[in-house]
C-alpha cells in the first residue's frame, strides 16, 4: 500500500531501507539507460544525495560529443530526405554517449507524448528540429514547449495544420492538443475542438520554419473551454494550460514513465504534484526532482515495476558492456523489437508496458543480445565483447564471472536457482568438445560470451 501522506517526502536512507547497489541501479535505469560497473560502485560510495544531484544536473557534454552530434545532423549528413534508419541512428548515438542521460530520457518521454512520425513528415530536418525543441524544454517549461509545438514544422505536417485555412479548418491539431497533449479525454467538448480548430487556421511553413499567415486565418470570435476571444493557436494552448486537468494529466503520464505502469495512481497521489506543477509554471525539472527524491520512487512499489522499452533494453546492454555499437544496424534491429525513434506507430505513441513483449519481440530481444555479445555478428563485431570486459575487471573463476554479470545487469536480483543454472552451464561447457583449431583462450571466451548472453535473456532483465 502507498501512503499518500509520505509518498512524495524525500527518501532518507536508514538501516531498514539502506542506500545500496540496488537503489543505484534503479536510479540509473529510470533516469537514463542503465549503469556501468564503475557507476554502480561510485553510486554506492558517493551516497544518495551526491548521486541524485549528479543525475539531475548531468555532466557537461564533451566537445567531441558536440562535434559528432552536429556533424551527424548536418545538412550534408542529414538532408531532408535522409532515410529513417540514419535519423534513428543519430539519436541512439546521443543516448549512448551523452553525459546527461536524464535529459535525453525525458526528451524520449516528450517524443512519445508529442508522438510525431517521419513516416508522414518525410523530412529529417523537421524531425531534428522537433527533437531540439523537446530537448531544450525537456527539464524546463512545459508551458513554453506546448505553445511552441503549435508552430513546429514537423507537427504542422504531422497533424495537417498546414491545410487548415479560413472556412476550412482542420480539427486534427485542436483535437490532439486537448486529448493527448494537455487535458485528456473527458475534459473538453466537441464544440471546443471545432472552435479551437478555427484558431489554428493560417499556420504554414515558410523557409523551413513555422509561420502565421493572417490572410488564411479566421479572425472571428471563438469560445474555447469557457473563454471567448479572437483567438489564435497559441491562445488556445494557453487556455488549455490554465485548465485544472492539464497538470494532472501530465503528472499522471510522468508517474507512469518514472514510477510505475502497473496501477493507475490514486487522485490523492497525483494532486500534490499537480499543485506543484501548476504553481511552478509547469517547471518539469522541479517536478521530476520531487519524484526522483521521493520515498515512493525508492519503494518496493516502484522497483522493477516497468517493462524495459526496446531502446532501454538495447542501449542498456551496450552501456553495461562498456562497448560501442554501430547505431545504424542497431536502429534497424529496433524495428523488430517494436520501437523506432522518430517513427512512433500513431499519434498516441507507443503503448508501452506489456505491449512491448510478445513471442516475436521476446525472440528478437534474445537475438539482439546474442548479436551484441557473441562477437560473431557482422553488424556489431567485437565492440561489446563480454570476455574483454571480464578480463579488464579481473574476473576469472566461474563464481566471479557469474556474480559480476548478475551484479552489473541485475544487481543480484535473481533467484538462487538462476545463479546455480548459470554456474552449471559454465561447469558443463568446460568439458564440451570444441573444434580442434580453437585455442584455449577461444574456448574460454566463447563460454564467457555465452553466459553473458544467458544473463541478458533472464526474465528479470526485461524489467526496468
Amino acid at each position: 500500500m502507498i501512503d499518500p501522506k509520505t509518498a512524495w517526502e524525500p527518501y532518507k536512507p536508514s538501516a531498514d531501507n539502506p542506500w545500496d547497489v540496488r537503489k543505484v541501479g534503479h536510479l540509473y535505469r529510470r533516469t537514463g539507460f542503465g549503469a556501468t560497473r564503475a557507476e554502480l560502485e561510485a553510486g554506492v560510495a558517493d551516497g544518495y544525495e551526491k548521486v541524485l544531484g549528479r543525475v539531475l544536473a548531468g555532466e557537461p557534454e564533451s566537445a567531441d560529443f558536440g562535434r559528432t552530434s552536429e556533424y551527424m545532423s548536418s545538412e550534408r549528413s542529414m538532408p531532408p530526405g535522409a532515410p529513417q534508419q540514419r535519423l534513428s541512428a543519430w539519436w541512439l548515438d546521443r543516448m549512448l554517449k551523452t553525459a546527461h542521460p536524464l535529459r535525453e530520457k525525458i526528451t524520449l518521454f516528450w517524443h512519445n507524448h508529442f508522438a510525431t512520425s517521419n513516416a508522414k513528415v518525410q523530412n529529417a530536418r523537421f524531425m531534428l528540429g522537433q527533437y531540439r525543441l523537446m530537448y531544450r524544454h525537456a527539464l524546463g517549461s512545459f508551458r513554453e514547449m506546448l505553445v511552441e509545438m503549435g508552430t513546429d514544422p514537423a507537427m504542422l505536417v504531422w497533424l495537417d495544420t498546414t491545410q487548415s485555412v479560413r472556412g476550412k479548418p482542420n480539427e486534427n491539431y485542436a483535437r490532439e492538443l486537448m486529448e493527448l497533449f494537455s487535458l485528456g479525454i473527458g475534459n473538453y467538448s466537441e464544440k471546443d475542438i471545432r472552435e479551437a480548430a478555427r484558431a489554428f487556421t493560417g499556420y504554414e511553413i515558410d523557409k523551413g520554419k513555422g509561420a502565421f499567415n493572417t490572410r488564411k486565418h479566421d479572425p472571428s470570435e471563438k469560445t474555447v473551454l469557457g473563454k471567448t476571444g479572437t483567438f489564435k493557436g497559441e491562445d488556445v494552448a494557453r487556455i488549455c494550460l490554465d485548465q485544472p486537468a492539464c497538470p494532472r494529466f501530465i503528472v499522471r503520464k510522468l508517474y507512469r514513465f518514472l514510477i510505475g505502469e502497473s496501477e493507475q495512481p490514486a487522485p490523492e497521489l497525483i494532486e500534490p504534484l499537480a499543485d506543484l506543477y501548476r504553481e511552478s509554471e509547469f517547471d518539469t525539472g522541479k517536478l521530476v526532482a520531487v519524484m526522483l527524491r521521493s520515498n515512493l520512487f525508492f519503494s518496493p512499489a516502484a522497483y522493477r515495476a516497468k517493462i524495459k522499452s526496446p531502446v532501454d533494453f538495447a542501449v542498456g546492454i551496450v552501456r553495461g558492456l562498456e562497448g560501442t555499437a554501430g547505431t545504424l544496424p542497431l536502429a534497424g534491429v529496433l524495428e523488430g523489437l517494436g520501437q523506432v525513434v522518430f517513427a512512433p506507430p500513431s499519434v498516441k505513441g507507443w503503448d508501452g508496458g506489456p505491449a512491448w513483449l510478445n513471442a516475436q519481440t521476446l525472440l528478437s530481444r534474445n537475438n539482439l543480445a546474442l548479436a551484441l555479445t557473441s562477437t560473431e555478428d557482422g553488424r556489431f563485431g567485437t565492440r561489446c565483447d563480454p570476455a574483454a570486459l571480464l578480463a579488464r575487471h579481473g574476473k576469472k573463476t566461474d563464481e566471479e564471472v557469474v556474480d559480476f554479470l548478475l551484479g552489473l545487469f541485475l544487481q543480484g536480483d535473481v533467484p538462487a536457482d538462476s545463479r546455480a543454472k548459470l554456474l552449471d552451464y559454465l561447469a558443463r561447457t568446460k568439458t564440451t568438445k570444441y573444434p580442434v583449431y580453437w585455442a584455449p583462450d577461444d574456448v574460454t571466451n566463447h563460454r564467457l560470451r555465452a553466459v553473458a548472453h544467458l544473463v541478458l535473456t533472464l526474465p528479470e532483465f526485461q524489467l526496468d
